[in-house]
């Protein structure tokens, strides 16, 4: 059998996959086979690592969040707060809040007032108007 020639070939595809880790320390930018390995390694964990991310990210909001509410009202925490949002129909997600938390805290507190003393209200009406519904036969019943 002849020997094939294809150095032009496999020194392009080295060369290529050298530059991405060319950061790398030791063997792991010099050694062919391990480049490879390292290689694929390192675009798996980026790929893991970027949903780990958005992960982090969403508990550090919810923490800042949560830290800010506690801090002005006693009784209120950040689950209903989120609760009175979703009751309102407000379009706050939770990377506002904690952009709105850092920037000032005193405009969390303001909205989180307003939210609690509205819920409030609607809650008094419904109430009212279910005792009232209610009052009768019992045919009426608020669901």
């Amino acid at each position: 059998m002849t020997r094939t020639k294809r150095g032009y070939l496999a020194r392009r595809r080295r060369t290529k996959s050298g530059s991405f880790v060319s950061s790398f320390r030791g063997a792991h930018s010099r050694l062919t086979r391990t480049i490879t390995e390292q290689e694929i390694r390192s675009l798996f964990s980026a790929h893991r690592d970027r949903d780990k991310q958005k992960r982090n990210f969403r508990r550090l909001w919810i923490t800042r969040i949560n830290a800010a509410i506690r801090e002005r009202v006693v009784s209120y925490s950040y689950s209903k707060l989120i609760h009175d949002l979703y009751k309102r129909q407000l379009l706050f997600n939770r990377k506002i809040l904690a952009q709105i938390t850092i920037a000032s805290r005193n405009c969390l507190s303001i909205i989180s007032n307003e939210i609690r003393k509205e819920v409030e209200y609607t809650g008094i009406i419904v109430n009212r108007v279910a005792r009232r519904m209610n009052s009768g036969k019992g045919e009426w019943k608020l669901l």
